[in-house]
């Protein structure tokens, strides 16, 4: 039950029950009130003749040592031994008729002002509450974001009386301030970190070219050259993924429309020569698929995925299938890329989305790649507002598919 109901359920009780209790309490003074305006009476048989007054009155004759009281009513008065019956009588009328009236009616408005409380307590309870609604608003909004970092730069911004539900808002902003400073702190240090590397790796690769390809150079100075040059490959590699990895984080802010049938038709294109000399067969089905965002991004996307069906799969005979097509709701594309390949554990799946993942023999120093692949096409997705998935085929291999909002103007939508 949410908390709105429970505080006006709680309210609603409260008053029923101090009603009742009071409702209570009324019967029982005005029980005891009537009680006590009983009129005792008392009386003697009197001779013939009406009495005079209703007030003690001295009857002639011999001196009398009681009083008679009588009480007039229709048809006429009522005098004697019939004066103490009747008054308690009517006592009792009396004290049924307003026991009921009090009961019944005052159960009647109770009920009422029940009602009414409740309807008003739930108004109050709604108006107490609104500053927690704002604040699970702002927190909900912050979990939905694509990326852990996205939407940190949000702020509940309270205002109202220093409370409880104040301190909270305050204390929420404060955390949220901290983890935006810390991610975008992050993000800047791989950033520079990249950078900084890159350089010497640069002045390395163009100092061992020049070794290997000078005349005195002997041949095991060129294969010792062919070496430094292909780990020093790998680390401009994984160099530009983390620089491609930290910058894929942010969200794209100038989007422009894309179709990625034309990403899918080049890359598959561009991929061939690597393809040919691994034995793979590349398969291309560039069907429609009109969306928006950052052109160079996606065609990386795309290249990472058939990059890493080419380098991570059985060898002589193997293929890659690649496809772009659009959902028939019309607010979703996919892309989606399968190859064959070694078996690959179900439970392995959701860990090679983690930057420097990757599976069996694949995590030495001779990897076939940087282990940031599948990392950088979820980063990538996810900046244009989408979701990269994996499922192990059946067979081995993968199929891995990327959703991406569909561009609201197909027309618009042009090549990279």
């Amino acid at each position: 039950m949410p908390l709105r109901a429970r505080l006006t359920l709680t309210y609603a009780v409260l008053f029923l029950i101090a009603g009742m209790v009071l409702l209570g309490v009324t019967y029982v003074l005005f029980s005891q009130q009537i009680k006590g305006q009983r009129v005792k009476v008392i009386g003697r048989t009197i001779g013939p003749g009406p009495a005079a007054t209703a007030s003690p009155t001295a009857r002639p004759g011999p001196p009398a040592t009681d009083q008679a009281y009588s009480i007039t009513r229709e048809p006429g008065p009522l005098t004697g031994p019939g004066t103490a019956p009747g008054m308690e009588s009517q006592q009792r009328s009396l004290h049924d008729a307003a026991t009921t009236s009090l009961l019944t009616q005052g159960g009647i408005a109770l009920v009422v002002v029940g009602a009414a409380a409740t309807g008003l307590g739930w108004l109050i309870a709604g108006q107490m509450l609104a500053p927690l609604h704002r604040v699970t608003d702002t927190a909900r909004r912050i979990a939905a974001a694509p990326a852990a970092d996205r939407g940190l730069h949000e702020r509940i911004a309270l205002d109202g009386p220093d409370d409880e539900v104040k301190e909270l808002a305050d204390t929420f902003d404060t955390m949220l301030e901290r983890l935006d400073r810390s991610f975008d702190g992050q993000r800047r240090f791989v950033a520079n970190a990249s950078h900084e590397l890159r350089t010497p790796l640069t002045v390395g690769r163009a100092l061992v070219e020049m070794a290997m390809h000078r005349e005195s150079a002997s041949p095991d100075v060129r294969r010792l050259g062919e070496n430094l040059l292909e780990i020093n490959m790998r680390h401009e590699r994984l160099i530009t993924g983390l620089l491609l990895l930290a910058g894929s984080e942010n969200e794209v802010t100038d989007p422009a429309p894309v179709d990625l049938a034309d990403i899918v038709a080049h890359v598959a294109a561009q991929t061939a020569v690597e393809a040919d000399r691994a034995g793979i067969t590349v398969h291309d089905d560039p069907g429609e698929a009109p969306t928006s965002g950052d052109a160079l991004l996606l065609e990386r996307l795309v290249q990472n995925l058939v990059e890493n069906g080419i380098r991570h799969n059985s060898g002589e005979g193997g293929w890659v299938r690649v496809a772009s097509r659009a959902r028939e709701d019309g607010h979703l594309v996919e892309l989606v890329v399968t190859n064959s390949g070694p078996p690959v554990a179900a439970y392995e799946v959701p860990t090679l989305f983690e930057p420097f993942r990757r599976l069996g023999p694949d995590r030495v120093i001779t990897a076939k790649g940087a282990g940031l692949g599948l990392s950088i096409v979820r980063s990538v997705a996810r900046a244009h507002g989408g979701e990269a998935t994996a499922r192990p085929r059946q067979g081995g291999g993968l199929t891995v598919t990327v959703t991406l909002p569909a561009c609201p103007d197909r027309s618009a939508a042009e090549p990279p």
